[in-house]
């Protein structure tokens, strides 16, 4: 049975646009993890427009939401956002994962301005998230902090250990976020480790659970917002997205998940075919 959630969305202006930053970083790398990169876009577009409070001139402003990319391998989607923000050049992007480039395969918080945590050691994120509202609830802050999980990282056991931690001290200052883009290194979710009933099982850990279409940007809008709105119980955001949406071939291929050396061809490809969907919308 077809997931509802997963009902092809046509991209607008503003998300090819940013796919086009992330090509200009990944082609001229000629290495990474496309098809995590282009099913993150619209979440990260809709969180950093419309619901995370921060100052990109003043990236350590105290009152600033946290935003942590668990998932770090999807980093040049959240480097994008980035740039498209103001945080720096995107004139930088294309120094991705280049000798003495700040934009390593994973995001360094030590290097790149905006990121708040180094992550991509899969399953550790949530639990420095808990940190975070912790630690904001003990000094009466007001910021919220917000992570995004991947499907497949949500076959790690510390993901749980962070759900019950959160349940627990009812954190509802942090909101989980699972890109759900059925798909993993090397096949389906379903295939490697089922995680259904996903829903299920954050309900049972205490969490208020909402499904969404994870490219419908209104709807996006609306879950984030409900998620943060003065909730009584934590809230988990499962995003129901495409690996590699927007470039055709790429979308729910496994072969791109992560890919190394490609020819001029290849990239000709890629841009091509992200064109050829513009034309189409």
């Amino acid at each position: 049975m077809r997931n509802n959630y997963r009902k092809s969305i046509p991209l607008d202006r503003r998300s090819l646009a940013l796919r086009k930053l992330i090509l200009s970083a990944y082609t001229s790398a000629r290495r990474g993890h496309l098809g995590s990169y282009l099913s993150l876009v619209e979440i990260l577009r809709v969180l950093y427009d419309s619901v995370l409070r921060y100052d990109p001139r003043k990236p350590d402003w105290p009152g600033r939401d946290r935003f942590i990319l668990s998932k770090g391998h999807g980093s040049v989607a959240l480097y994008a956002i980035l740039a498209d923000k103001g945080f720096f050049s995107p004139e930088l992007l294309p120094t991705f994962v280049k000798f003495d480039s700040m934009f390593g395969q994973h995001p360094d918080s030590r290097k790149v301005p905006g990121v708040e945590a180094c992550t991509g050691s899969l399953g550790h994120g949530l639990s420095v998230g808990v940190g975070m509202a912790l630690s904001a609830r003990i000094d009466k802050q007001k910021h919220r902090v917000f992570v995004v999980i991947s499907d497949a990282e949500s076959q790690e056991g510390s993901v749980w250990e962070a759900a019950l931690s959160i349940a627990k001290h009812n954190l509802t200052n942090l909101v989980v976020i699972v890109d759900y883009n059925h798909m993993q290194s090397y096949g389906r979710t379903r295939e490697v480790l089922d995680l259904e009933p996903l829903a299920a099982k954050w309900k049972s850990f205490g969490f208020g659970v909402e499904q969404v279409n994870g490219h419908d940007v209104k709807k996006l809008r609306q879950s984030f917002l409900k998620a943060v709105n003065k909730p009584s119980r934590p809230q988990v955001v499962i995003c129901h997205t495409v690996k590699g949406k927007g470039i055709a071939g790429i979308e729910n291929n496994v072969s791109w998940h992560h890919k190394t050396k490609l020819s001029d061809e290849d990239v000709e490809m890629l841009y091509a075919n992200l064109r050829q969907r513009g034309s189409e919308n």
